[in-house]
């Protein structure tokens, strides 16, 4: 197990030690897993929406693809509280439920059946995933430094399907849609 050095006194002690669980660095840890739990919930529900406004089929897609990497998403942190032996529990996030109403603000601001709406659909879906990004590249470091080997491979898997999806959506936004929107 690799051990820490402790901030000032120079000792050392092995990381994921049985106090660790008891610990208010355990705490903020299972409190951002609840935040990203209840964010990933929600995305299930709101990422519908997204992609039925997509006019894009391409859009549409990307959008349905990562509904069905999120549906995963949300198993493997059910999976994660599992290992941890707590219960999957949700807190809301506040963070997240601002980007999903900002998405369907653009869906409401913009014409149905543009590449105006496209373009923003991509900025909206583009925001949540940086958030997503920034959430699981914080948590696996969180884990690792608690030594949960098993958490920490979860949320690298994870991390990686987010930072793909944002690249398809570059990928998208770059490739047609944004050369569409700025013609209309």
């Amino acid at each position: 197990m690799p051990t820490t050095k402790s901030a000032g006194n120079g000792t050392a002690r092995k990381a994921g030690s049985e106090k660790m669980p008891e610990s208010k660095f355990h705490e903020l840890f299972l409190d951002e897993l609840k935040d990203i739990y209840w964010a990933e919930k929600n995305l299930v529900k709101a990422l519908p929406k997204m992609q039925k406004a997509a006019t894009s089929e391409e859009l549409s897609e990307c959008i349905g693809n990562h509904l069905e990497e999120t549906k995963e998403h949300v198993a493997r942190l059910e999976q994660v509280f599992e290992i941890l032996g707590k219960k999957p529990q949700a807190k809301k996030c506040e963070a997240m439920e601002g980007l999903i109403a900002e998405g369907q603000e653009v869906v409401a601001d913009t014409d149905a059946d543009t590449a105006v709406r496209d373009a923003g659909i991509i900025i909206a879906s583009q925001k949540i995933e940086h958030y997503e990004i920034s959430a699981y590249g914080s948590l696996r470091t969180l884990a690792n430094v608690m030594g949960h080997s098993q958490v920490v491979k979860l949320l690298e898997q994870t991390l990686q399907e987010e930072k793909n999806a944002d690249s398809l959506l570059t990928e998208v936004a770059e490739t047609t849609v944004n050369e569409e929107a700025a013609a209309e």
